[in-house]
């Protein structure tokens, strides 16, 4: 009893920040896979990651508020340079978003060059650390989260170009310091992809149940294998996702256009 109360006490704080992340990436994720941007999760975790990464090496320490601004200023200027590029060469956009992603990952190897510890920072960085999400780290993504879902679902049409790519940047800021690139993106990009070919009024809904139970059974799963829960849970989204793709007949009017 001990055992799965210890157990429970891990795994409950890691479903909540899945929770979190599962809210503001299940929405972005429809947006972006209509918009043709797929990697963009991606690019702008990676730049956030930059900032994590360059604030640490400077001495600032990690986790500060030092950090968290150092890391959102990096994802709003990738976030920004990315809108002046698809107003620019809007037929290049998913090439460029990639050149970004090369260019932030190798950015992160060089400045953990030196660092004996570099290897397992930037391991951190992609699997994420999900099961020791503080409380702190959850009441701060519970803002952000609440303030994305305010302003997505009241005032989606009102952002236009530069207000999707930086209300993007925060999120995405937030979300990969709670469970890692991987985790980000496959959370943004895996519903979206499983819930395409279904009506547009139930795939929000769905999308959100997939990830969700994804999550759920993931980390129980992890926890009873004794394997690293961010690797479960991206293998489990994807079966599940699968298997809700296969059920689903594609529609006129559906999100991929």
């Amino acid at each position: 009893m001990s055992t799965l109360q210890a157990d429970l006490s891990i795994l409950w704080p890691a479903f909540i920040a899945g929770v979190l992340v599962v809210l503001s990436h299940v929405p972005l994720g429809q947006q972006v896979l209509a918009r043709g941007i797929v990697f963009i999760d991606l690019a702008i975790a990676q730049v956030a990651g930059l900032g994590v990464i360059a604030a640490h090496v400077s001495g600032l320490g990690a986790g500060g508020w030092i950090t968290q601004v150092a890391a959102a200023a990096a994802a709003l200027l990738g976030a920004l340079l990315l809108t002046w590029t698809e107003r620019k060469r809007p037929e290049a956009q998913e090439a460029l978003i990639g050149v970004l992603f090369v260019l932030a990952s190798t950015a992160q190897i060089l400045l953990l060059a030196n660092d004996p510890h570099g290897g397992e920072d930037l391991k951190d960085l992609l699997a994420g650390q999900i099961l020791w999400v503080t409380p702190r780290q959850l009441v701060h993504a519970a803002i952000v989260t609440g303030i994305f879902l305010l302003a997505w679902f009241r005032y989606r049409e009102r952002l236009g170009r530069v207000g999707f790519y930086v209300l993007f940047a925060f999120v995405v800021t937030i979300s990969v310091q709670l469970v890692g690139v991987y985790l980000v993106f496959t959370s943004l990009i895996v519903p979206a992809v499983a819930t395409y070919r279904y009506p547009p009024r139930r795939q929000l809904l769905l999308g959100y149940m997939l990830a969700l139970a994804s999550y759920l059974v993931g980390l129980a799963l992890s926890a009873v294998v004794d394997l690293p829960s961010s690797a479960v849970i991206v293998w489990a989204m994807a079966l599940i996702a699968v298997l809700v793709h296969l059920g689903g007949r594609e529609e006129p009017g559906n999100a991929r256009h």
